[in-house]
This record gives structure tokens, sequence and C-alpha cells, in this order.
């Protein structure tokens, strides 16, 4: 079915591009992570006196935070047009190579999870980026020859979440490598009213303060929640008049399965099996993995860093293991030894 045929007939064309426009335009609208920021703003701004295209970005960290959003603004502060792919999208030398001559002058190009990158793609990026040339090999065997290309000057914005993926010759090449943390509730909080006023929903203070710290840190989840419960008071509050406070904030996140740290369903499945299954740990990631039916990467990259960050998960060398923060917050008693002591100590 066309996209067209999943609108309703009463959206209004206002209300389809706010829901795309709740992307930070540039860096003054962009809330939270002020070091990065202000290292952008600097390095941007001498690009442009200087009448250049800007240095190359790394930007790393769980998925969520921004890092999508910065590469766009890095374009719209620069004036620039923004190509983006992504690292396993490029298989071949020759898909890179496509992509790099088609740059115009101070164009920037995107790379999402560059740490997908294959080794002889990599490999054309080092001149690319440093001495803005490209090699080309035409033809095979004796007859081959190498040809290079004189590239514009262009700035690459890489993104992964996991940056120890990233070899050093290439992490080397980026003029700046910043990591994206997690956010504040009085940034989510900031961030939530913000998309609020673009999606016109009227939102009270406590009803952003229960929304934001709900959110796992994460400006992209902030966002998800809020068109839930958007949804939810619309259709099972509507003697609110569709405005948001606490009370509603809370029912519609109960409803969503939202509970008071923000943990959704697959990650409460996390810990329950750690704690119910496994008896706390410790347990292999790919054990783990499977006892809850989802790929190992996602566990590591999506769902690990919070319950580590809230004190509710270990990495050991032997394994996954669940605190006593984890079977407190899940109403279970903490394990014994068998003689009545416990196996996380006092």
């Amino acid at each position: 079915m066309a996209r067209d045929e999943l609108l309703s007939p009463q959206a209004e064309p206002e209300e389809v591009e706010a829901e795309v426009g709740l992307r930070p335009r540039n860096l003054d609208e962009f809330v939270g992570q002020e070091e990065l920021k202000g290292h952008l703003r600097v390095m941007l701004e001498a690009a442009r006196q200087r009448g250049q295209a800007a240095d190359h970005f790394l930007f790393g960290g769980p998925p969520g935070l921004g890092k999508t959003t910065l590469a766009h603004i890095v374009a719209a502060e620069m004036g620039a047009e923004l190509h983006v792919t992504s690292g396993p999208a490029l298989e071949r030398a020759g898909d890179l190579a496509a992509i790099l001559t088609k740059l115009e002058a101070g164009d920037v190009l995107f790379i999402d999870e560059i740490h997908g990158l294959a080794r002889a793609v990599e490999e054309i990026l080092y001149p690319a980026m440093e001495d803005y040339e490209l090699d080309i090999v035409l033809g095979k065997g004796p007859a081959a020859r190498s040809i290079r290309l004189e590239l514009p000057r262009f700035t690459l914005v890489g993104a992964t979440t996991r940056t120890g993926l990233i070899t050093g010759p290439l992490r080397d090449r980026f003029g700046l490598t910043a990591r994206l943390d997690y956010y504040q509730a009085s940034d989510l909080r900031t961030i939530v009213r913000r998309a609020a006023g673009i999606l016109d929903v009227d939102l009270d203070e406590e009803g952003a303060t229960e929304i934001a710290r709900r959110s796992r840190g994460t400006p992209r989840i902030a966002n998800r929640l809020l068109r839930q419960v958007r949804d939810f008071a619309q259709v099972e509050r509507p003697e609110t008049g569709g405005c948001i406070g606490g009370d509603t904030a809370r029912d519609g996140l109960t409803f969503f399965a939202v509970d008071e740290l923000g943990l959704d369903k697959p990650t409460r499945a996390i810990l329950a099996s750690l704690c119910e299954m496994f008896g706390g740990g410790p347990v292999g990631l790919k054990t783990l993995a499977i006892s809850i039916g989802e790929p190992e990467d996602t566990v590591e990259d999506v769902y690990e860093p919070f319950l580590i960050q809230q004190g509710l998960l270990m990495r050991t060398p032997k394994g996954r293991v669940a605190t006593p923060a984890a079977f407190g917050h899940l109403g279970l008693p903490v394990p014994s030894d068998g003689r009545g002591n416990a196996l996380f100590g006092d």
C-alpha cells in the first residue's frame, strides 16, 4: 500500500511535515551535548571564515542520541549538500568511488554505521580523506593500470554505535572524534516540550517531566514516547481535550509498557531472563540473546548500555550478571548461596 493511502483523509499537510520536522536544523536548536556543540561551533565557523570545507567528524555512541542529526546540522551550517549512505551498504570499492566522484566542493558525505565498511572500501577512503584523491585500477592482470583522480574538498561525517570496531588508520584521519553521552532529564524535558510545540500537542510541565524521565536518556525515545502518549490521550482520554498532564502521561506510558525507569518490554525481558531463568548469571551474550529472541548486536548495542548505566547489569569475563538492583526492580529476592548469604554481598 502506498504511503499516501495510509494517511487519513483528515491528515493536514502541516501535520505530516511536523512529524518529519522534529529534527533540529542548526546548533542553536540542538539541545544537550554542550562540549561537543562548542567544538563543532568553533571548527565550522573557522572553516566558513577560510572558505573551505570543514574537517572530517566521527560521532560515536548508542543509537538515538543525535549522530545523524549532527550530520544534517554540519551540512546546514556549512550551506552544503548532504549525501547519505551506510557502511554495510557499500559492499565494493566501486560503490564508494561512484559516490565520491559525484561530490561537489564543500559537500558533506555522511556514512552511518561506518564501522561496517569492508576493508577494501575503507582503503579507498584513506587517500580521499587525507589528500582528496581517488585511486582507480583499470583493467586486470598484467594490463592493469592505476589512475589517480582529484576530488573536490569535502567533509566526511561518520557515525558508529561501536567505536571500538573503527580501525586506527581510519579513526586517525578524522579531525574530531567525539562520543555522545546519554542526556540529562532536564535536557530531555526541553526536547519533549520543543517536539510538543512542533506537533501542536498541549503538554504541561508535569507531563513533560514524566515523559523525559522515562526516556532512557535518549531523545529519539523521548520523541517516540511523546507521540505514543499523544495518541493515548486522544483515544483513551478524550475528556482531557488532548491535554497531556502528569496523570495522562503516566497512564499512557503504563499502557505502552514503559515502567518507572523507562524500561520497555524487551529491556525488562533481559533482566527477567537473567534473574529468573539464570539466577542472576553469569550468562554469555549469545545465550542471553537466544533466551529473549533478540540478535546479539541488538542486545549489546541497544539495550545493555542503559542497563549498565543504571546499575542493573554488569559485564564480566564470565558473562552478563544481574545486580541486586535488578532483582529489586523486578520485585524478586536476591539469591543466596544456599547458606543464607547473598551472592552479591551486602
